[in-house]
């Protein structure tokens, strides 16, 4: 083990967590919090609350006046303030069984939850404070009830939007990682912003002052890979009138990101496992090898795994290239940054097409606040890039003069956007994740068109949730359930024992997500597997 891979080693040793953490969670105490997703006065957006909650204990009171909303990062805050959210609270009551009552009696507030007029009392499950509750308050204020951690905010924001438990971790990874010249590989769906992490982790690191080369491989025809990324010298093909240095060249002593990785050519790779292997490289044509020192960062939303398994991949490689490996939450698991994330956005695209007059720190009430919670409650299969265009959309889509428009973009995401899992049990004492009638799925399939490698990869790719995987497949969830019981290849949260649990919880920096994907099961059966085995 080289030295570099013994201090990362040490630096990723799990420290026993101090207090135990609620709902499951390993390493970071969770607790319910508020988070402001909207606010007439904007500057208050992102705004927190966290709740001490305990079962049967004294309801936390929602209005005009309390409780105190800060800033992350602040140990002083204020209340929501809007004089149309009433002085008489509404409450907030955590129940014996975990479910939180949230009670409207007495105040004469307005208020929807995920999408329904709530009026009286309403429970929501265990499940609906993890995915996230949408409350609107008096058609002024959008906030997300929600579970967050016990944390001290610290340092720059990295270039990141966003102050979420995810992109948190995320943060922590890159100033953890960006002094260490180990190759990194960056995992995440489609529009997480692989490439944004990348240009941080080189801007926080000693090679800040030299170049970072970003490759998007898949744009890259096949037969031209090694010559652009390891260079090539004068007549090594038709048309090669001078030497090229290539992708590597240009990285020289910084960082070479290689975004979509897995689209390498086979043969290329072979190449790129020697040059992280022993620092060299040999363009083509060329009939020398040269030094290189360029740092690593891979990229990928694909499962390198599968391609090892189906040869189209080389598993030496991934593994070189995963020294470390950076996971990027998606934004439907981290729907409190989505106020920023938009607000961010429309200021960016307002100041781009010279609309800056059109929205200022006072001017929340531009657009309603049904589209907010749309979009707080919408899962977002493109990410921020897909919330990015949507605020595009809306700008573009305005008149000159006026208030914002959503349009188009209100009635798509208002039609689409489905409730987070459990939409409240409505005192029934039963989640509505269950009682919901299953969405229609555009693209019927039967089970037994589906075939075992492409149940595992959907798993995979989906994260293990059952309604993302079904709706993938072109299923039923019912027709999921039978496959998965009849597929041995598919592991069962049932089936982990306590010492497997801990190996890849210490393994994973007692990331539950992450743990969940290494052992390849959901994130809920994991945390229900360590709650019965009492792991604290």
């Amino acid at each position: 083990m080289s030295s570099q891979d013994a201090e990362l080693s040490t630096i990723d040793g799990l420290q026993p967590p101090s207090t135990y953490a609620p709902y499951g969670a390993f390493g970071a105490a969770r607790v319910p919090a508020l988070t402001i997703a909207w606010h007439p006065t904007l500057e208050r957006v992102g705004d927190r609350a966290l709740l001490s909650m305990s079962p049967g204990g004294s309801p936390i009171p929602l209005s005009r006046l309390e409780p105190d909303f800060s800033p992350p990062g602040s140990a002083t805050g204020e209340p929501l303030g809007d004089p149309h959210v009433s002085r008489k609270p509404i409450h907030l009551l955590k129940l014996e069984n975990d479910y939180i009552r949230i009670d409207t009696q007495g105040s004469s507030t307005r208020v929807v939850a995920n999408g329904t007029p709530l009026e009286g009392s309403r429970d929501f499950s265990p499940l609906d404070l993890e995915a996230g509750i949408v409350l609107e308050l008096a058609n002024r204020v959008v906030l997300l009830l929600h579970l967050d951690e016990l944390r001290q905010e610290t340092g720059e924001d990295l270039g990141l939007v966003g102050a979420s438990h995810g992109i948190e971790r995320v943060r922590r990874e890159i100033r953890r990682l960006a002094s260490l010249d180990v190759p990194v590989l960056i995992r995440g769906e489609t529009g997480t912003g692989k490439e944004l992490v990348a240009q941080a982790l080189h801007n926080a690191g000693v090679r800040r002052n030299r170049p970072f080369v970003a490759v998007n491989m898949g744009a890259i025809p096949a037969a031209l890979a090694a010559a652009e990324l390891f260079g090539s010298d004068r007549g090594a093909f038709t048309g090669a009138v001078r030497s090229h240095a290539g992708y590597f060249g240009a990285a020289e002593d910084g960082t070479l990101f290689l975004d979509e990785v897995g689209e390498i050519p086979l043969d290329v790779q072979a190449s790129l496992l020697r040059a992280l292997d022993v620092g060299e490289v040999q363009p083509l044509g060329a009939a020398r090898v040269r030094e290189t020192n360029a740092r690593i960062v891979a990229a990928t939303d694909a499962d390198l795994e599968v391609k090892v398994q189906s040869g189209m991949f080389r598993g030496p490689l991934l593994h070189r290239l995963a020294s470390y490996e950076l996971v990027l939450p998606p934004l439907r698991q981290r729907r409190d940054d989505i106020g920023r994330l938009f607000l961010h956005f429309l200021r960016v695209e307002l100041e781009r097409f010279g609309k800056t007059d059109r929205i200022g720190d006072h001017g929340g009430k531009v657009l309603p606040t049904s589209f907010i919670a749309a979009l707080v409650r919408h899962d977002w299969p493109g990410n921020v890039r897909q919330l990015r265009n949507v605020v595009r959309q809306i700008v573009l889509g305005s008149h000159d003069a006026g208030p914002l428009d959503p349009g188009p973009a209100l009635a798509s995401l208002m039609s689409s956007s489905p409730t987070p899992p459990g939409g409240g049990a409505g005192g029934q004492g039963e989640s509505s994740a269950s009682a919901a009638k299953e969405p229609p799925i555009s693209l019927r399939r039967k089970p037994s068109e589906v075939s075992e490698e492409e149940l595992l990869e959907a798993l995979r790719v989906c994260d293990f949730d059952v309604k993302a995987t079904a709706e993938r497949l072109g299923i039923s969830r019912t027709s999921l359930y039978a496959l998965v019981e009849d597929n041995p290849k598919v592991r069962r949260a049932s089936d982990l024992d306590r010492e497997e649990i801990l190996r890849v919880l210490r393994e994973c920096d007692g990331n539950v997500e992450l743990t969940a994907r290494r052992l390849e099961v959901s994130k809920v059966a994991l945390q229900r597997r360590i709650s019965e085995l009492k792991i604290a």
